[in-house]
């Protein structure tokens, strides 16, 4: 078990190793190559990263503002009509806005509701069934130069509502609580 786990520990280092060499066989300046996809990723990391920080710095202000928890108590009557958990109100929030924010959200409905509870189980459904739409946005459409998304983000956010919607009827009907 112990060698197995030193060839595995290897496999990176061979990986790298194996791709300059096939490179060198085939004629190719490999640091070269490196060095102009090392400079393509900066490049495209400078056009991004003010959307990035724009949203992160969003996300921060609206859980820090409290603007997060009044939302959450103004959505709990419609989430509970729909047979949504209303624990999970700040994950819906958060979700399309910043993945690690919707983690620590889902975190913490599962250590307050218990991971076992329609809550948890629901929240962990949420996170593998819905997408960090406007983090997404702002990556790709940043990296390909897009400046007008038109209609990518209301349909995202209605594939988001859909998902929610029916992680909570899922979770239902596979769970059987509630």
């Amino acid at each position: 078990m112990a060698a197995l786990s030193e060839l595995i520990s290897l496999l990176p280092a061979a990986l790298l190793a194996g791709t300059a060499a096939w490179g060198r066989l085939r004629g190719v300046d490999v640091m070269a190559a490196f060095a102009k996809g090392a400079q393509d990723a900066l490049r495209m990391l400078l056009g991004i990263f003010p959307a990035l920080l724009a949203l992160l710095t969003a996300v921060a202000m609206l859980r820090a503002s409290g603007a997060l928890d009044a939302l959450t108590g103004l959505l709990s009557p419609a989430l509970t009509a729909l047979g949504i958990p209303a624990e999970t109100a700040p994950l819906i929030l958060l979700r399309p806005l910043s993945g690690s924010g919707a983690m620590a959200v889902a975190g913490d409905i599962i250590a307050e509701c218990g991971a076992d509870s329609l809550a948890g189980r629901t929240a962990a459904v949420m996170l593998g069934s819905t997408e960090t739409t406007f983090y997404v946005v702002a990556v790709y459409f940043g990296a390909a130069g897009v400046k007008r998304s038109r209609y990518a983000i209301p349909a995202a956010l209605c594939a988001d509502a859909a998902g929610f919607l029916l992680s909570a009827l899922t979770a239902r009907w596979l769970f059987g609580q509630g």
